[in-house]
């Protein structure tokens, strides 16, 4: 059977993704522009044009062939905006879905997590993240296809790094103290939801590196690296920050994934944040 695999939601992360697909895989990918869907074709990628609230031809087409899925799209105030139109849609040939998640599902402390770790949500986001993981659970059991929960800790690569904030001049280094979190070079990520895909795996998964570091560390040694000016340190103040901010600074984690290397085979290649920015500023990434 011809593996058809159908990205709802195809942007930056899950473009690598594709590209560490093996070969032979047919990819179709959603966007909401022509503009985008030129430069999906051009890229490989069979383009659908499809947005929440819109048409749903194209996709249904599309969710029909498909033989493997994952959706990027965050759920909404509603729930999932993917799954509200998928449910009535038919797919006989599906096996495997991949939910790109997020690790705001997991709580917030000093301790380690891991797959093991109960999820605890101590934000909205996170506990909307989470009510979206097992409604994606219920619909791959309805559809008797696998499921995996991607759980993604803060991405980062070319064109969005420290780096290139530093290069942008939009970096800051705030500081509050003690907080910590992981990240996820994209490359690491692409390799670890396609490994995912290829082999049927199911569950959570913990995508993350394994060195939680304060942020303000990342900017500053993304600084040394390319020789631009650091900026100072600012202590953390949430009135002088957005909703999303401070939802980002309330939370504190140390996560590690236990599943990724006996599991999918994985073993990462920027396995802390020096190593991922280093391979940027080398242009090797």
């Amino acid at each position: 059977m011809e593996n058809v695999f159908l990205s709802i939601g195809h942007g930056y992360a899950a473009a690598r993704v594709a590209r560490a697909l093996p070969d032979g895989w047919r990819v179709i990918g959603t966007t909401r522009s022509t503009e985008r869907a030129a430069a999906l074709a051009a890229q490989g990628i069979e383009p659908v044009i499809w947005q929440d609230g819109g048409p749903v031809a194209a996709l249904a087409e599309a969710f029909a062939k498909a033989t493997h899925v994952i959706s990027s799209v965050a759920p909404g105030e509603g729930g999932d905006p993917v799954l509200q139109v998928l449910a009535d849609l038919p797919a006989p040939r599906l096996r495997w879905m991949g939910y790109l998640s997020a690790t705001s599902v997991m709580g917030s402390g000093d301790d380690w997590q891991d797959e093991n770790t109960p999820p605890a949500p101590g934000t909205a986001r996170g506990k909307a993240r989470l009510a979206a993981e097992g409604a994606w659970q219920a619909f791959g059991q309805a559809q008797s296809a696998g499921v995996a929960a991607l759980r993604i800790a803060g991405i980062y690569g070319p064109g969005r790094s420290a780096i290139d904030q530093l290069q942008a001049g939009t970096a800051r280094r705030v500081v509050k103290p003690g907080q910590v979190f992981n990240r996820i070079h994209v490359t690491d990520l692409g390799r670890i939801v396609a490994a995912a895909a290829v082999q049927g795996a199911t569950g959570p998964f913990l995508l993350c590196d394994g060195d939680p570091a304060p942020p303000q560390n990342v900017v500053a040694h993304a600084a040394r690296l390319t020789g631009l000016p650091c900026p100072p340190e600012t202590q953390f103040d949430p009135a002088a920050m957005s909703p999303m901010a401070r939802s980002f600074y309330s939370e504190n984690k140390r996560l590690r994934s236990v599943r990724i290397g006996p599991e999918l085979g994985i073993s990462l290649l920027y396995p802390d944040y020096r190593a991922g920015l280093a391979a940027i500023a080398a242009g090797q990434a």
